[in-house]
């Protein structure tokens, strides 16, 4: 049942990590002037910031949580490389493929700008590498993952095991 909803919640992440980070992205992108060494729009700047702070605040309770099924980042992980290799084999046709996604509107532009430019510098691939080596552990395919697993229960000879709350 673990992995039936880390399957499902890596599916429903996985628009959601791209569509973050490339927003963030272009708006972060669009807020200065690194020419003229100024910020031109503090409030898309910081909203952008907040925003990238949130998805790797996300991305990184991925890869270190162990409650996690390993389903939850390679989901994401094997889109994100997918579509790498897809970009390498074929650039015109991977960098087509942000305008025929949703959302459509107001918000279409900056998203297919910043999918396009981190599909391209290989942005996508460096997360979903960072995604990927999370699932490859033994140890978050198993379950949970107890103390008792570990050998941590047994005390060594002549030390003391510390009692917790």
């Amino acid at each position: 049942m673990r992995h039936a909803i880390g399957f499902l919640l890596g599916v429903l992440l996985t628009p959601a990590l791209i569509y973050g980070v490339a927003w963030s992205y272009a708006r972060a992108a669009g807020s200065f002037d690194p020419v003229a060494r100024e910020i031109t729009d503090a409030t898309h700047l910081y909203g952008a910031m907040a925003l990238m702070a949130a998805v790797g605040l996300v991305v990184g309770v991925l890869v270190v949580a162990r409650w996690a099924s390993p389903l939850l980042s390679l989901i994401p992980a094997l889109t994100l490389l997918g579509w790498t290799a897809f970009f390498l084999v074929d650039p015109g046709r991977a960098l087509e493929l942000p305008s025929e996604l949703p959302p459509e509107g107001p918000l279409e532009d900056t998203l297919e700008a910043g999918v396009r430019v981190l599909l391209g510098s290989g942005a996508f691939a460096m997360l979903g590498f960072v995604l990927l080596v999370p699932a490859g552990t033994p140890r978050r395919w198993s379950g949970h993952g107890d103390l008792d697993d570990e050998g941590l229960d047994e005390a060594p000879a002549g030390r003391r095991q510390p009692e917790y709350f």
